[in-house]
């Protein structure tokens, strides 16, 4: 193995100053600075990570939170978990993913542990009774959404409340007068899951506000129920035209579903969902769709503690703005 002494060796220069410019504990010369790094990348030294963390006092290692729970899309989970994992590396650090639902203690032994610098948390509730401890912790943090108080942290979503919004508007503007979201499973919502709260939040505001019938239901993932639930709105509300998924599981059992009860989409339902572009555009028809940008929420993230870990400030709270892409599966409402 190349080592520290390797490379002063090969760029003219003493141990200790390829050691500063490792660690940027010392300002050295540009010129100095410049022939060690020049040294390191010809002989392909990497510093050894147990020496660089006993230094540095960091383990750089990131924790990510991902309590795995009833009514959770795991597909979906990991769309975000990649992206942790993926800009976390572009920094030389390491993920530690947690899935137990271990709640505040989980948090406490993870930052008793000292495995970790910092901490990636997701499925935040409105009132997350994790919170209270993230704002004691002795380590940086940054949530993938949003509780209902959220003074003191460093939160990160995509704006569900206008999501949801958007979707009734994008219906609205196309003459539908009767229209219906199709929820998370009950799990969710009894947990007062941020997201999904906050979508219905939008999705009820936006349906007052323009003057349509706006129906939610929640729909658990199987078949059977997605077909028992599509069949009771129909027979409730035989003016409906315009449906919003924000259940990506469900996505393909409604379209037979629609199908199997003579509903064709887009010519006497419209259907738009809240997924990732990829989910819609498999779909036939391509769906229109608020997408969600796992990508850009999990590198943010991770950009923020990396941020904060080196002592800079960061935004308290980051909303990214709905996209919403119109496909072949919305069209203006059919005539009675």
């Amino acid at each position: 193995m190349v080592t520290i002494a390797d490379v002063a060796r090969h760029a003219g220069v003493a141990p200790s100053t390829v050691s500063y410019v490792l660690s940027g504990k010392r300002s050295i010369s540009g010129d100095t600075r410049d022939r060690v790094q020049a040294s390191v990348r010809a002989l392909g030294y990497r510093p050894n990570a147990s020496a660089r963390a006993l230094a540095s006092n960091r383990s750089n290692v990131l924790a990510l939170v991902i309590p795995l729970r009833t009514g959770m899309h795991v597909p979906v989970l990991m769309q975000f978990a990649t992206s942790v994992v993926t800009t976390a590396r572009r920094y030389d650090h390491d993920v530690l993913l947690l899935t137990a639902d271990e709640g505040p203690s989980g948090l406490e032994r993870v930052a008793q542990s000292a495995l970790v610098d910092a901490l990636v948390v997701m499925d935040v509730e409105l009132h997350d009774e994790r919170v209270p401890v993230l704002r004691e912790l002795p380590m940086p943090s940054v949530l993938i959404g949003f509780p209902a108080e959220a003074e003191g942290l460093t939160c990160i979503d995509l704006d569900f409340v206008n999501a949801g919004a958007e979707c009734v508007d994008h219906l609205t503007d196309l003459g539908h007068r009767c229209i219906a979201l199709l929820g998370t499973p009950s799990a969710v919502y009894e947990r007062q899951t941020g997201f999904a709260h906050r979508t219905l939040a939008g999705f009820r505001s936006a349906a007052e506000r323009r003057g349509v019938v706006g129906i939610e239901t929640p729909c658990e993932h199987t078949f059977e129920a997605v077909l028992e639930t599509v069949t009771q709105l129909l027979e409730d509300h035989p003016g409906l035209t315009g449906l919003v998924v924000q259940n990506e599981p469900i996505i393909g059992p409604l379209l037979d579903v629609l199908r199997r009860l003579g509903r064709r989409v887009p010519e006497d339902m419209s259907l738009m969902a809240i997924c990732a572009d990829d989910v819609a555009e498999r779909q036939v028809p391509q769906l229109s769709s608020v997408a969600i940008p796992a990508d850009e929420i999990g590198q943010q993230a991770v950009e923020s503690l990396i941020a904060k870990l080196e002592g800079h400030e960061v935004p308290a709270l980051t909303l990214f703005p709905p996209r919403l892409t119109p496909r072949a599966s919305t069209r203006p409402a059919p005539r009675p």
